[in-house]
C-alpha cells in the first residue's frame, strides 16, 4: 500500500519561497501550508502556487494537527524558539542556518527533539552543493586517500541585509564554512581557538558588542587526529563573495575556486589541474531534478542569498530530499540534531574565544548528555 504523503508547511516566504515548488513536486510530500506575517505577501504566494492554507500566526500553524513537518526560514533570532515550539507540537523540523545564536538555545533544541522523538535537521546548503558532493565522491572512491587537513572560508558583505544582521559576530553565522570540513570526515568539533582581527564601525559594533571585521578559528575534530581552520567576515572587508572549502588528502587535494566563474583545482601529488564539477541531479527523484539548476529566484527576480551565494550550488532539492527521506525511512537526517547543534556551536564558541583573546574553548557534548544542560 502506498504511504501517505507528508504534509509540509513552510514558514517565512523570503528565502523560503524557493522551496515551495520542490515540496510540491517531491513524490513523498504535499505542500500543505505556508506562514508569513505580511498578509499581502502571503496572499500573493498562495495565489501564485495554489496554496489554500495560509497562516499569519506561527502558533496557529503548529497547532494544526494535519501538519507533519515544518520548514523554518524566519529571521535568525527566531530559529531556536520556533524550532522548539514546533518539535513540542509534534512536528518534524527543518530549519535554515544557523540553528541558534546561543548555547542555551542549542540545548533547548536538543531537549525538544529528544523528548518529541521527531527529526530535526539544520538545512545546511554547503554540504549538498555539487562541489561538496564531488569532494565526497573523491573521498568515497579513495582518490583523496587519508584526509590530513580542511579549511573553510566565508567572506561576505552584508550591508543592505535586514537590520538584525547588522554587526552580527562573524562566527555566529559560520556554518557554511564549518560544516563541509566536518561533514567530509563525519566529525564534530571538540574545541576551538579563534582570533578577531580589524575593526568595524562603532555603530555596527554596538549592535552585538562585537568589534571584529574578521574572525579566524582553528578547530580540533573530536576523536580524530585532525584539525581545520575557518575564516569569516561580514562587514567592511573588501573581497568578492566566497563560500568555500578546501580538503587536503594524502593522495589528492580539492581546492575551491578563488574567483567566481573559475573551476576548482585538484592537486595530485604536486601537480595541479582545473576540474569540472558534475551536477549530481541523478541522485534525486526525477520530478525535482530540475531544481539543481533553477528555482524560483533568477537574475530578474533575485533574493540576496542568490545574488551573493551563487544559488547555493544546486543544494536545495538535495536538502529537501534528505529531510523527507529521513522521516519516511524512520532514520536520523544528515545532519541530525547533534551534528546541527555542534556545527552551530562551533561558531558560537569561536566568537567566545575571540572575545577572550584566543583562549581555547571546549564545545558542549550534546550527544553524551541525557537531555540536560
Amino acid at each position: 500500500m502506498q504511504q501517505r504523503r507528508l504534509n509540509v508547511a513552510i514558514v517565512g516566504l523570503g528565502f523560503g519561497k524557493e522551496f515551495i515548488p520542490i515540496y510540491q513536486r517531491h513524490p513523498a510530500t504535499n505542500l500543505y501550508a505556508v506562514c508569513q506575517r505580511t498578509r499581502a505577501l502571503l496572499d500573493e504566494v498562495g495565489a501564485v502556487y495554489g496554496i489554500e492554507r495560509l497562516f499569519t500566526s506561527f502558533d496557529d500553524l503548529i497547532a494544526d494537527p494535519d501538519i507533519d513537518a515544518v520548514h523554518i526560514n524566519s529571521p535568525i533570532h527566531l530559529h531556536a524558539s520556533q524550532s522548539v515550539a514546533a518539535l513540542r507540537a509534534g512536528k518534524h523540523v527543518a530549519c535554515t542556518v544557523p540553528a541558534a545564536t546561543t548555547i542555551d538555545e542549542c540545548w533547548s533544541i536538543m531537549n525538544a527533539a529528544r523528548e518529541s522523538g521527531k527529526n530535526y535537521m539544520m538545512m545546511e546548503t554547503a554540504i549538498y552543493t555539487r562541489e561538496f558532493l564531488f569532494a565526497r565522491e573523491l573521498r568515497d572512491t579513495g582518490q583523496l586517500g587519508r584526509i590530513q587537513f580542511m579549511r573553510g572560508s566565508h567572506q561576505q558583505e552584508m550591508a543592505g541585509w535586514p537590520g538584525y544582521w547588522e554587526g552580527l559576530p562573524p562566527m555566529h553565522y559560520a556554518t557554511h564554512a564549518v560544516s563541509p570540513c566536518l561533514a567530509i570526515v563525519n566529525g564534530q568539533a571538540e574545541s576551538v581557538s579563534c582570533l578577531g582581527s580589524g575593526r568595524i564601525a562603532e555603530w555596527l559594533a554596538s549592535k552585538y558588542g562585537s568589534p571584529f571585521a574578521v574572525e579566524t578559528a582553528h578547530f580540533k575534530v573530536r576523536a580524530q587526529d585532525l584539525a581545520f581552520e575557518v575564516t569569516r567576515s561580514l562587514f567592511e572587508t573588501a573581497r568578492q563573495y566566497i563560500e568555500s572549502f578546501d580538503i587536503y588528502g594524502e593522495k589528492a587535494s580539492f581546492e575551491w575556486a578563488r574567483i567566481e566563474g573559475e573551476s576548482p583545482m585538484i592537486h595530485v601529488g604536486e601537480k595541479p589541474a582545473r576540474t569540472a564539477v558534475p551536477d549530481y541531479a541523478q541522485l534525486l527523484p526525477e520530478p525535482i531534478r530540475r531544481f539543481t539548476q533553477k528555482g524560483v529566484y533568477d537574475a530578474e527576480n533575485a533574493h540576496l542569498s542568490f545574488t551573493q551565494g551563487g544559488g547555493h550550488g544546486g543544494s536545495h532539492p538535495h536538502l529537501v530530499h534528505e529531510f523527507v527521506s529521513s522521516i519516511v525511512e524512520g532514520r536520523p537526517s544528515f545532519p541530525d540534531v547533534y551534528q546541527s547543534l555542534n556545527w552551530t556551536c562551533a561558531g558560537i564558541c569561536a566568537h567566545e574565544s575571540a572575545m577572550r583573546g584566543g583562549e581555547m574553548v571546549t564545545l558542549p557534548e550534546f550527544e553524551s548528555k541525557l537531555a540536560q544542560k
